[in-house]
């Protein structure tokens, strides 16, 4: 099970943290990604981290903006974003990688409920 936290409301250049805490069957994560998806649009990549390696993998219209974190104490991520732009409002979810391109959500297993976050200009 994923929950997510975080989301909210902020206006464009600030910034906001997610975090997506996981509990019950962990011991088998390798990769935790977060992805979101806009009204009307599909759901798009953001950002994924390796557990191990900590390799990041971020979208390019992220990168230098976001962070994504792991919290090596416990299965969870983070999501640091800065600069926030109006299209950047989305819906975000984070995800267990189940294997193949981080970039795809076919290649994640389980899902977050989401957390809103809204960007006013």
């Amino acid at each position: 099970q994923l929950q997510a936290s975080g989301g909210g409301l902020v206006q464009a250049g600030g910034s906001l943290r997610l975090s997506c805490a996981a509990s019950g069957r962990t011991r088998n994560i390798r990769t935790m990604g977060w992805f979101r998806q806009a009204p009307g649009k599909e759901r798009e990549f953001v950002a994924a981290i390796n557990w191990s390696s900590r390799n990041q993998y971020y979208a390019d219209s992220v990168k230098g903006r976001f962070t994504i974190s792991r919290d090596g104490a416990k299965i969870a991520i983070t999501l640091q974003m800065n600069n926030l732009k109006p299209e950047d409002t989305a819906v975000y979810y984070c995800a267990t990688h189940r294997g193949g391109s981080y970039n795809y959500s076919e290649s994640y297993d389980y899902w977050g409920q989401g957390t809103q976050v809204t960007v006013s200009s």
